[in-house]
């Protein structure tokens, strides 16, 4: 059962694993692509351009086809980010949150797909008028950053009314049931990270993997108190998504204060350092209930890969 996504970069599981910085790095991303998806490098905004290059080559070592993530606010800042993926160039490149329109050309032009994600029918406008590729429509449930309005489905069905690209689909997708969901709305495909962050290949730290298996649907919450902790300079229109812990309590309706409450920014900092799920940021969907254990990437697309019996089941 074929799809664009499948077509397009040869894949065996119609599923891009979701960019996540600090857990999707080269290794994570050659696995899942390795096992029949197509692995997605996480650069965040505060790595370096070597970073970005010495993950790819990681990610790259299977010969399978991989891509990258960016920010558009962050490469307005750090244009060396997008200076070292057209070096790489990987088979698909992900450019969301800002203005894209600068930069979606050169990547084109050195023969990248290039995603977007939408957390609107505005941004997928938008998207479509700055020429990318392909459309992730990424819904309120997703975890990490992005926007809180829409719903996966009713926002998928809404993209998909719109244009004639090709549209995945993220945001809750746990399992082989959601994706045979969005399949059959016709999304190419799913666009899934929160599945992943328990994966052996992961960044994820211990305490954090234990945080992640012992958290339930209800476990996430959506808002700016980590960016305002963090200083990190993410708009404050593209919140995130994860993990309620006591940090969170305690400062969610200060974040203007907390923008410049230095102690509070330290205690963030050190607790970031080290892998506190307390106070540091874990960024997860509300999928994240579906966690149950450490897994390989090759367990959880093999999983991922049983969506078909779902479908025929539909039939």
């Amino acid at each position: 059962m074929g799809t664009w996504l499948t077509e397009k970069f040869g894949l065996t599981v119609p599923v891009v694993g979701a960019p996540m910085a600090n857990v999707s790095g080269g290794r994570l991303t050659a696995a899942i692509s390795a096992a029949g998806g197509l692995g997605m490098l996480g650069a965040g905004s505060a790595v370096t351009a070597d970073w970005i290059r010495t993950e790819g080559a990681i990610a790259a070592a299977s010969g399978k086809p991989y891509g990258v993530g960016l920010m558009a606010w962050s490469v307005a800042d750090r244009p060396e980010h997008l200076e070292a993926v057209l070096e790489l160039r990987p088979a698909l490149v992900s450019l969301s949150f800002g203005d894209l329109t600068p930069y979606v050309e050169p990547l084109r032009a050195a023969g990248i797909v290039v995603a977007m994600q939408a957390g609107t029918v505005a941004d997928a406008r938008a998207g479509i008028a700055a020429g990318v590729d392909v459309i992730v429509a990424r819904g309120a449930e997703a975890g990490g950053h992005g926007r809180n309005e829409v719903g996966a489905l009713p926002l998928l069905q809404a993209i998909l009314d719109l244009t004639d690209l090709p549209v995945l689909a993220g945001g809750g997708i746990s399992g082989p049931r959601g994706l045979a969901a969005v399949l059959a709305a016709g999304a190419a495909g799913g666009w899934i990270g929160t599945a992943f962050l328990t994966a052996e290949e992961a960044l994820t730290p211990e305490p954090s993997r234990r945080a992640l298996i012992e958290a339930d649907e209800t476990a996430t919450v959506y808002g700016t108190v980590f960016d305002a902790a963090s200083r990190a300079g993410w708009p404050d229109e593209f919140g995130g998504r994860a993990l309620r812990n006591a940090f969170y309590d305690r400062w969610e309706g200060q974040e203007p204060a907390l923008k410049s409450d230095d102690a509070g920014h330290d205690e963030y900092v050190a607790a970031t350092k080290a892998a506190d799920p307390t106070t540091a940021s874990l960024y997860a969907g509300q999928g994240v209930g579906a966690l149950r254990k450490n897994s390989t990437a090759a367990d959880v697309l093999a999983d991922l890969a049983t969506y078909r019996t779902y479908l025929e089941q539909a039939l």
